[in-house]
């Protein structure tokens, strides 16, 4: 029979024993080894019975286990002694407190950051892939650093899928029911106990409402909508059934709850608890974008109650909004971002849905792809994050530079490289995916405390002394991690048959799977089709003699899921799966269902390889390599995301890549198809020649000394870089800090905002005070007034005359032209503008790269017909063909580029810069 109706029963802690509920219910637990043991040693049997979930463990452990318990002086100094650290951990200073006592412009006094998954534990199933993953380690890092985080994100009552095989090793997707009063979170309530609500208009007269679950990841909360609430009709109540499910206005309304209704959340957070009110805003990804809308709702709706006073316009509002927000990409093709249909996004923005004083029209220009080639017929939510915000950056060197061709349409006249998306490269959270073992062994030799400090802080002096660490002790540790996944492969192998019908009978041979004492490669990631799981299939004969080589065998763990609709994933996993079901092969190839954290914390310090071989340059990042490298696993991938710009010849392998079309290649194109074959040729000869050979090339003390000189030359130059404290200190220094600046300047604020909040759904006091009161938002009406100005005598501006002091024949390193340039301004003032002259080498079509830029100054005043002569003298400081040319941009102190608004005059004849060429 099946129940009506399902609810926990919560254990009763003695007395004692309650501080286990304050460890349970904070995410720390899941990157505290200490606390992990101290719940290990609750009840071992039932803590793996749990999937290591403190939460369930403490709903299901015997009565009288925790009688015995209460009663273990031993154990309660223990609880004692933790309860105690996380009360210190989640109280005392740490970075950004010295930077807050420190810094001559404070950093935000808060930061929401938002993101449609977040990968915080496996006990916590609400993330599918990279994507969560990073947000996760970012709120885990800021919370390290003491970053004032508010995290934002959708709860998916389904999660995303567990994957399983059939017989014919087809992907086999469910979604189990997520029961809160399970998981680590608890709703947030009113001061009279009812659960806090935000409710979004919807056509039609109806209204999706939302509950709000906390769950606490060290000192960050992170606030998840929940739309499966009685209030709330069936199809609402779906809304956020599962991550990644249904068809386009089921997405569309996730990320206008996540968007909207985020924000309405951490309105409602900060009323209840005092938290100070954020003043930037992160969004990770296109998917929470309409958070710019809604915020631009509480601008000029704010002053509606209060008589004498009004709103700010909505351009004001939108410049507001954009000197606080940060938009992260991490789309490397435009398939990868969201677009909706225009009409299915004006319906859910104007009549009985619309946002109060926010007109739909403005909000659909704001997705428009307005671009040479754009669709106007879709809404693109990469461009509305991109213009409701004023910075935004790519998640590595090489996906910077992607992103600004990538988007270069929504700045016309602009080159590539002076698109405003600038880049941090991602990092991973090391006390997440560093091996326990690993961090005994670096403390050994340079001290627990300094060694937690450099986990922490990503400071490349903490790392230094690893280099002492000993041959046999780094070639003990890898051998006892190799053998630690071993057992786990054979295990989740055994489970996995079984699940796919075979008999215990059937199984005898997994017990002989894998080897400890073999080079063994790991390759786990998602499975769309750019990122070539099978690109080792290519040649499978060849495949199998490397597996099968006498001397030097090789074994690979590979473990992958593939979206559910994605068929062409699901027959590249199939085909995974049909060679490693090859009785020949078993014991040296596996495939490893329902890969997910917990699978992960086994599979990274067990590998003595990974291996990445995307489609360059589809992978934006890739931190899974960079998880493996922490653990002393060297890294075999093309130069593509992190590794493009990390790898130094010695911490790894570069896969080379046939880059003859210089573009980049539809992954099911025939182009590709040639590129795979010689890409898979050369991964097959670097593993037989120079990985394989490197590993079992030994010493006569029996050690493989170049290749233990390869894992410590890793831990000690990648450790740093790779960590998400590094990554998380430069969003603060670089991002977070500028845009708390420009907001405030843009308030009239000097201070951070006070923190409260409304939970109202049309009005909100976002910690400042209403237009008119002290100046405020003076500095965004100006702005807004000037951009309106610039905007419309733009088409009046013109470079009508430039001339140089240039004799025709070549010229001399470190001489200078004298250029005077007549520009028409039409009703605008040289200072509203800035003219300069762009100089570089010039290529055969006359296009200058690697410009230099200098601003040329004017002299005397317009003539009559407002024309404004400018002057300055270019310095040629390069051999070679050699051009300039002479461009006018707007000028503004508080642009935070100088192609912010995407307008640029040039000479009528250059189309670019090719003017001014000197052989």
């Amino acid at each position: 029979m099946k129940a009506i109706r399902r609810f926990t029963v919560r254990t009763v802690l003695p007395e004692q024993l309650q501080p286990l509920h304050e460890l349970a219910l904070n995410l720390r637990w899941s990157w505290h080894p200490e606390t992990r043991d101290l719940f290990r040693s609750v009840d071992p049997e039932v803590w793996a019975a749990t999937g290591e979930d403190p939460v369930r463990l403490l709903g299901e452990v015997p009565a009288a286990r925790l009688a015995a318990l209460a009663a273990d002086r031993r154990f309660l100094r223990r609880l004692g002694d933790l309860a105690e650290d996380l009360r210190e951990y989640l109280s005392g200073p740490r970075w950004y407190q010295a930077q807050q006592e420190a810094a001559a412009t404070p950093p935000p006094a808060a930061i929401a950051y938002f993101s449609p998954e977040y990968g915080i534990a496996a006990a916590l199933p609400q993330y599918s892939g990279g994507l969560g993953i990073l947000a996760g380690d970012h709120l885990k890092a800021a919370s390290d650093l003491g970053v004032p985080i508010i995290g934002v994100g959708l709860f998916y009552r389904h999660g995303y899928f567990r994957q399983s095989l059939n017989r014919d090793g087809w992907q086999q997707e469910r979604y189990p029911l997520l029961d809160p009063d399970e998981l680590a979170v608890s709703l947030v309530r009113e001061g009279d106990g009812t659960p806090s609500r935000v409710d979004l208009a919807l056509p039609g007269g109806r209204t999706l409402a939302a509950h709000i679950w906390k769950a606490q990841v060290g000192r960050v909360p992170l606030l998840l909508l929940d739309s499966d609430i009685e209030a709330n009709s069936p199809a609402e109540r779906d809304v956020t059934d599962r991550l990644y499910g249904g068809g386009s206005e089921h997405r569309l309304l996730q990320e206008m709850l996540l968007g909207i209704g985020g924000v309405r959340a951490v309105r409602v957070y900060c009323r209840l608890t005092g938290h100070p009110a954020p003043e930037v805003f992160h969004t990770n990804e296109g998917h929470a974008g309409f958070l710019g809308v809604e915020r631009i709702r509480e601008l000029v709706a704010a002053g509606a109650p209060d008589p004498g006073t009004v709103g700010l316009d909505f351009a004001a509002a939108l410049e507001s909004v954009r000197a606080g927000t940060l938009f992260t990409t991490h789309t490397p093709v435009p398939a990868g971002i969201d677009r909706f249909d225009r009409e299915l996004v004006a319906r859910h923005f104007s009549g009985d849905a619309a946002l109060p004083g926010v007109p739909v029209e403005p909000v659909l220009a704001l997705g428009a792809e307005t671009w040479p080639g754009g669709d106007p017929k879709l809404f693109n939510m990469a461009a509305m994050g991109l213009r409701l915000a004023q910075r935004a950056n790519g998640v590595s060197t090489l996906h910077g530079e992607v992103s600004r061709s990538m988007f270069n349409g929504l700045w016309p006249g602009f080159d590539a490289a002076e698109v405003p998306i600038t880049s941090v490269t991602n990092g991973v959270h090391a006390a997440t995916w560093i091996d326990p073992a690993v961090v005994r062994l670096g403390a050994a030799e340079i001290g627990a405390d300094r060694a937690e400090d450099a986990m922490t802080t990503g400071d490349a002096k903490r790392w230094t002394g690893l280099e002492r660490i000993g041959n046999t002790e780094i070639w003990d540790l890898r051998r006892s991690l190799r053998a630690q996944l071993v057992d786990e492969a054979r295990r989740r192998l055994r489970d996995s048959w079984r699940q796919r019908g075979a008999g215990e009978a059937e199984l005898g041979w997994v017990s002989s799977v894998l080897d400890p004492d073999v080079l063994t490669i790991g390759f786990a990631r998602r499975v769309p089709s750019y990122k070539r799981l099978t690109l080792m299939l290519r040649d499978p004969d060849r495949l199998r003699a490397l597996l099968l080589h006498p001397d030097r065998p090789v074994q690979i763990v590979v473990a992958g899921k593939a979206h559910p609709a994605d068929d062409g994933g699901k027959r590249l996993i199939q085909q995974m799966v049909a060679f490693a079901d090859d009785p020949a092969v078993r014991h040296r190839i596996v495939f490893l269902p329902d890969y997910d954290m917990a699978m992960a914390r086994h599979l990274y310090p067990g590998c003595d390889v990974w291996l990445n071989n995307p489609l360059r340059p589809l992978e934006a990042c890739g931190t899974s390599g960079m998880k493996a490298a922490l653990n002393g696993c060297l890294n075999l991938s093309v130069l593509d995301g992190w590794w493009d710009e990390w790898y130094d010849g010695q911490n790894g392998w570069a896969i080379p890549t046939a880059d003859e079309t210089g573009g980049v290649l539809d992954p099911d194109s025939s182009e590709a198809e040639r590129r795979d074959d010689i890409e898979a040729a050369a991964l097959y000869d670097l593993i037989e020649e120079q990985v394989a050979g490197r590993f079992y090339d030994r010493g006569a003390d029996g050690l493989p000394h170049r290749w233990i000189a390869m894992v410590r030359h890793t831990l000690v130059t990648l450790g740093p870089k790779v960590l998400a404290g590094r990554m998380v200190r430069e969003y603060v220094e670089r991002l977070y800090t500028p845009a708390a600046l420009a907001q405030r300047e843009l308030v009239g604020a000097e201070h951070p905002p006070r923190a409260e909040g409304s939970a109202g759904a049309t009005t909100v006091d976002t910690g400042f005070e209403r237009p008119g009161a002290s100046g405020r938002f003076a500095g965004a009406l100006e702005l807004a007034a000037w951009k309106a100005k610039v905007r419309e005598a733009w088409p009046a501006v013109r470079v009508e005359h430039v001339e140089a002091d240039c004799p025709d024949e070549a010229q001399e390193l470190g001489s200078s032209l004298s250029l005077r340039v007549q520009v028409a301004l039409g009703v605008l003032e040289p200072g509203d503008v800035e003219v300069q002259a762009v100089s570089g080498r010039v290529d055969e079509t006359d296009g200058i790269s690697d410009g230099c830029v200098l601003a040329l100054k004017p002299v005397g005043g317009s003539d009559l017909d407002g024309r404004t002569r400018y002057e300055g003298s270019l310095e040629l400081c390069r051999t070679g063909p050699f051009g300039y040319t002479v461009r006018v941009l707007p000028a503004h102190p508080r642009l935070a580029s100088p192609a912010e608004l995407g307008l640029v005059a040039v000479p009528a004849e250059s189309s670019g810069m090719d003017a001014g060429v000197l052989r």
